[in-house]
Protein backbone atom coordinates (compact mmCIF):
# COMPACT_ATOMS: atom_id res chain seq x y z
CA UNK A 1 0.00 0.00 0.00
CA UNK A 2 2.84 2.80 0.77
CA UNK A 3 4.67 1.85 -2.60
CA UNK A 4 1.33 2.51 -4.32
CA UNK A 5 1.25 6.25 -2.32
CA UNK A 6 4.38 6.86 -2.96
CA UNK A 7 4.58 6.09 -6.87
CA UNK A 8 1.16 8.27 -7.10
CA UNK A 9 3.25 11.18 -5.26
CA UNK A 10 6.11 10.75 -7.38
CA UNK A 11 4.31 11.08 -10.60
CA UNK A 12 2.67 14.21 -9.71
CA UNK A 13 5.61 16.17 -8.57
CA UNK A 14 7.18 14.76 -11.79
CA UNK A 15 3.84 16.29 -13.74
CA UNK A 16 4.36 19.39 -11.15
CA UNK A 17 8.03 19.98 -11.74
CA UNK A 18 7.86 19.73 -15.56
CA UNK A 19 4.92 22.23 -16.06
CA UNK A 20 6.05 24.36 -13.01
CA UNK A 21 9.78 24.25 -15.37
CA UNK A 22 7.98 25.56 -18.44
CA UNK A 23 6.47 27.89 -16.91
CA UNK A 24 8.81 29.63 -14.86
CA UNK A 25 11.13 29.96 -18.68
CA UNK A 26 8.00 31.91 -20.28
CA UNK A 27 4.79 32.47 -18.12
CA UNK A 28 1.60 31.85 -19.49
CA UNK A 29 1.39 28.69 -21.18
CA UNK A 30 0.45 28.03 -24.82
CA UNK A 31 -1.13 25.03 -26.55
CA UNK A 32 2.69 24.41 -28.15
CA UNK A 33 4.36 25.00 -24.44
CA UNK A 34 1.89 22.61 -22.71
CA UNK A 35 2.04 19.76 -25.63
CA UNK A 36 6.02 19.89 -24.86
CA UNK A 37 5.46 19.16 -21.40
CA UNK A 38 3.11 16.29 -22.16
CA UNK A 39 6.22 15.08 -24.79
CA UNK A 40 8.67 15.60 -21.87
CA UNK A 41 6.11 13.39 -19.75
CA UNK A 42 5.45 10.70 -22.42
CA UNK A 43 9.39 10.61 -22.76
CA UNK A 44 9.80 9.95 -19.26
CA UNK A 45 7.23 7.19 -19.44
CA UNK A 46 8.51 5.23 -22.42
CA UNK A 47 11.81 4.65 -21.21
CA UNK A 48 10.06 3.65 -17.73
CA UNK A 49 7.47 1.00 -19.61
CA UNK A 50 11.09 -0.07 -21.76
CA UNK A 51 12.64 -0.94 -18.31
CA UNK A 52 9.58 -2.42 -16.22
CA UNK A 53 8.78 -5.04 -19.48
CA UNK A 54 12.47 -5.98 -19.53
CA UNK A 55 12.04 -7.13 -15.93
CA UNK A 56 8.47 -8.54 -16.37
CA UNK A 57 9.13 -10.79 -19.51
CA UNK A 58 12.90 -11.84 -18.69
CA UNK A 59 11.93 -15.90 -18.06
CA UNK A 60 9.00 -15.44 -20.29
CA UNK A 61 8.59 -17.56 -23.57
CA UNK A 62 7.74 -15.24 -26.40
CA UNK A 63 4.21 -14.18 -27.53
CA UNK A 64 2.76 -15.96 -30.29
CA UNK A 65 0.85 -12.76 -31.72
CA UNK A 66 0.03 -9.14 -30.97
CA UNK A 67 -3.04 -9.91 -29.38
CA UNK A 68 -0.85 -12.31 -26.62
CA UNK A 69 0.67 -9.40 -26.14
CA UNK A 70 -1.95 -7.17 -25.57
CA UNK A 71 -4.02 -9.40 -23.44
CA UNK A 72 -0.12 -9.81 -21.64
CA UNK A 73 0.07 -5.77 -20.97
CA UNK A 74 -3.47 -5.69 -19.08
CA UNK A 75 -3.05 -8.50 -17.41
CA UNK A 76 0.49 -8.81 -15.80
CA UNK A 77 2.60 -5.55 -16.93
CA UNK A 78 -1.00 -3.38 -15.90
CA UNK A 79 -1.20 -5.06 -12.15
CA UNK A 80 2.51 -4.17 -11.46
CA UNK A 81 2.48 -1.13 -12.62
CA UNK A 82 -1.24 -0.04 -11.71
CA UNK A 83 -2.00 -2.46 -9.27
CA UNK A 84 -5.21 -4.00 -10.62
CA UNK A 85 -6.29 -5.36 -14.70
CA UNK A 86 -7.56 -3.39 -16.94
CA UNK A 87 -11.26 -3.86 -16.74
CA UNK A 88 -11.75 -4.06 -20.44
CA UNK A 89 -9.76 -4.69 -23.42
CA UNK A 90 -11.56 -4.47 -26.93
CA UNK A 91 -9.75 -4.60 -30.13
CA UNK A 92 -11.39 -4.46 -34.53
CA UNK A 93 -8.58 -7.18 -35.23
CA UNK A 94 -6.77 -4.33 -37.50
CA UNK A 95 -4.53 -3.33 -35.05
CA UNK A 96 -6.21 -0.91 -32.59
CA UNK A 97 -6.78 -2.01 -29.17
CA UNK A 98 -8.64 -0.24 -26.35
CA UNK A 99 -7.97 -0.76 -23.21
CA UNK A 100 -10.65 0.75 -20.19
CA UNK A 101 -9.82 1.30 -16.60
CA UNK A 102 -12.93 2.35 -14.82
CA UNK A 103 -10.72 3.38 -11.50
CA UNK A 104 -7.09 4.58 -13.03
CA UNK A 105 -5.41 4.70 -9.99
CA UNK A 106 -3.48 8.22 -10.99
CA UNK A 107 -6.52 9.51 -11.22
CA UNK A 108 -8.70 8.49 -8.60
CA UNK A 109 -7.04 11.02 -6.20
CA UNK A 110 -7.50 13.88 -8.78
CA UNK A 111 -11.42 13.76 -9.15
CA UNK A 112 -14.42 12.04 -9.01
CA UNK A 113 -16.54 13.22 -11.38
CA UNK A 114 -16.22 16.01 -14.31
CA UNK A 115 -14.20 18.91 -12.16
CA UNK A 116 -10.91 18.51 -13.33
CA UNK A 117 -11.61 16.82 -16.58
CA UNK A 118 -9.28 19.81 -18.26
CA UNK A 119 -5.99 18.87 -16.23
CA UNK A 120 -6.76 14.93 -17.16
CA UNK A 121 -3.94 14.91 -19.92
CA UNK A 122 -1.15 15.48 -18.35
CA UNK A 123 -1.89 13.19 -16.06
CA UNK A 124 -1.87 10.84 -18.12
CA UNK A 125 0.63 11.22 -21.18
CA UNK A 126 3.48 9.78 -18.36
CA UNK A 127 0.87 6.32 -18.61
CA UNK A 128 0.85 6.73 -22.49
CA UNK A 129 4.40 6.74 -22.87
CA UNK A 130 4.60 3.63 -20.10
CA UNK A 131 2.69 1.29 -22.61
CA UNK A 132 4.08 2.77 -25.73
CA UNK A 133 7.51 1.77 -24.17
CA UNK A 134 6.87 -1.84 -23.09
CA UNK A 135 5.17 -2.22 -26.68
CA UNK A 136 8.06 -0.92 -28.29
CA UNK A 137 10.72 -3.43 -26.11
CA UNK A 138 7.96 -6.38 -27.54
CA UNK A 139 8.67 -5.24 -30.70
CA UNK A 140 5.18 -3.07 -31.57
CA UNK A 141 5.71 -0.05 -32.50
CA UNK A 142 2.38 2.21 -31.70
CA UNK A 143 0.81 5.58 -30.69
CA UNK A 144 -1.00 5.61 -26.99
CA UNK A 145 -3.42 8.04 -26.79
CA UNK A 146 -5.81 8.50 -23.71
CA UNK A 147 -9.16 9.59 -23.17
CA UNK A 148 -11.34 10.78 -19.85
CA UNK A 149 -14.54 11.31 -20.26
CA UNK A 150 -15.53 11.17 -16.40
CA UNK A 151 -13.25 10.76 -13.67
CA UNK A 152 -11.51 8.66 -12.68
CA UNK A 153 -12.56 6.18 -15.65
CA UNK A 154 -10.20 6.12 -19.14
CA UNK A 155 -9.64 4.72 -22.13
CA UNK A 156 -5.95 3.58 -23.55
CA UNK A 157 -6.29 3.84 -27.54
CA UNK A 158 -3.27 1.68 -28.72
CA UNK A 159 -2.81 1.69 -32.63
CA UNK A 160 -0.03 -0.53 -33.67
CA UNK A 161 2.02 0.67 -36.45
CA UNK A 162 2.33 -1.50 -39.38
CA UNK A 163 5.93 -1.58 -41.22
Amino acid sequence: MADEVLFEFLHMEIVSHVYKEQQANKGEMDSKERGQCISVLESMGFRVGQGIIERLTRDSPSFKDELDIMKFICKDFWTKVFRRQVDNLRTNHQGTYVLQDNKFSLLTQLSNGKQYLDQAPKYLAFSCGIVRGALSNLGLESVVTAEVSIMPSCKFQVVIQKL
